[in-house]
């Protein structure tokens, strides 16, 4: 290839891989998020309490946690794309197999091996984006990338919802597996970058369960997640418990929200760097989770939704790229593994923690907890700020 043909190809954001990585990614995190507002439903119908929901998703978070590192591992020995067609597949199969759960112990193990394909796809879903994007543009592309994910998540508990409200279970995960099979076929099209034999063949490949170089990002992920595990596992329980109404509209709003901070917080990313980004979005978020807090109303419910959704939607595109900054290139799968494997730390961790909160108190209170651990975000992150202009 000549430099020429290789300066035009770095120039280039929209490219027909991009775009089916883009929607091929967005599938897989709509049947995600179909499932968020609605598994706990069905943990309920099947017998399950609070401790029962949060162990539900922590048992996919866990797995999906620990088989990252293999997964890049085996990104130095194996294609990429046919890793990340196995993922998918895995996903598709084990959305399926929901329904044949009798009760929580099946759904765990279900549950755990989807939690494993989820954890495949997501890490060379990200890497692979990566790879057609050029590095000037790589806050824009990765805030592009992200819009796929936030349109999915906007429609996603709207559509889970729906179904389970016109029809059953069945419908919602048969639907949800069909869902997963066409990002599949997407999946056939999406380019991967050929390896650079120079710079690969002699380079030592290690197991890695973490990045150092992205450790500090990754510890920030990891406080957001567990935040997040209060939206993301208990809303629909709290909303019951306040008397709110229209949860997937609640989840909409968040999405639109995040959709549009993505549009600009990209770009602010490349032209000024990430401060710029994680200050402002980690106060948006604790704004609007104090208002979740104490909401008494529909109203107050879907505002929370519009501070939490700006200050999300802008927070974690932005330490995504980050991480994939203080790397080379060949160490995406090792960064990218440890930034998913952090936030899903926190979303499994807290969705243990606050459901045993919640069976001892109110759902409420999971929200105060939400609140103190983006304090702590600020605090870590401002001083991070101050120790390096020192």
């Amino acid at each position: 290839m000549t430099t020429h043909s290789i300066s035009q190809k770095s120039s280039t954001l929209w490219n027909p891989s991009f775009l089916f990585v883009v929607l091929s990614n967005a599938l897989l995190f709509m049947v995600f998020e179909m499932m968020l507002p609605t598994l706990p439903l069905f943990v309920t119908e099947l017998g399950g309490k609070a401790n029962q929901v949060g162990l539900v998703t922590g048992a996919f978070m866990f797995s999906a946690i620990l088989i990252r590192p293999f997964a890049s591992l085996l990104a130095h020995k194996l294609n990429k794309k046919y890793l990340l067609l196995i993922g998918i597949g895995i996903s598709a199969l084990c959305t399926g197999a929901y329904y044949l759960s009798t009760d929580i112990y099946m759904l765990l193990i279900i549950r755990v091996v989807h939690g494993i394909g989820f954890g495949i796809a997501s890490t060379f879903f990200a890497t692979i984006a990566a790879e057609n994007i050029p590095i000037e543009r790589r806050g824009e592309g990765i805030g592009y990338f992200g819009v796929g994910e936030t349109i999915a998540i906007s429609l996603g508990p709207l559509l889970g919802i729906a179904i389970l409200q016109s029809s059953n279970f069945i419908t919602l995960f048969g639907g949800g597996m069909t869902l997963l099979f066409l990002s599949l076929i997407m999946g056939l099209f999406i380019k991967k970058k050929p390896l650079n034999m120079d710079e690969g063949k002699e380079k030592k490949v290690e197991f890695k369960l973490l990045e150092k170089k992205v450790l500090f990002p990754s510890l920030l992920i990891f406080l957001v997640g567990i935040a997040a595990s209060g939206i993301m596992s208990f809303i629909s329980l709290y909303a019951i418990e306040q008397g709110f109404q229209y949860v997937g509209w609640f989840f909409f709003i968040i999405a639109l929200a995040s959709f549009m901070i993505r549009l600009v917080s990209g770009k602010i990313f490349d032209e000024f760097g990430h401060a710029y980004i994680l200050i402002p979005s980690a106060i948006l978020s604790t704004i609007g989770l104090f208002i979740l807090y104490g909401a008494t109303t529909n109203f107050s419910f879907f505002l929370a939704a519009v501070f939490y959704g700006l200050g999300f939607g802008a927070i974690f595109p932005a330490i995504q790229t980050w991480c994939l900054n203080l790397v080379m290139e060949d160490e995406h799968e090792d960064a990218m593994s440890s930034f998913f494997n952090f936030f899903d730390l926190g979303i499994g961790g807290g969705s243990l923690l606050l459901g045993i909160v919640a069976t001892l108190f109110t759902y409420q209170i999971i929200y105060l907890i939400a609140i103190f651990m983006y304090v702590t975000f600020l605090i870590l992150y401002i001083g991070y700020i101050k120790m390096r202009r020192n």
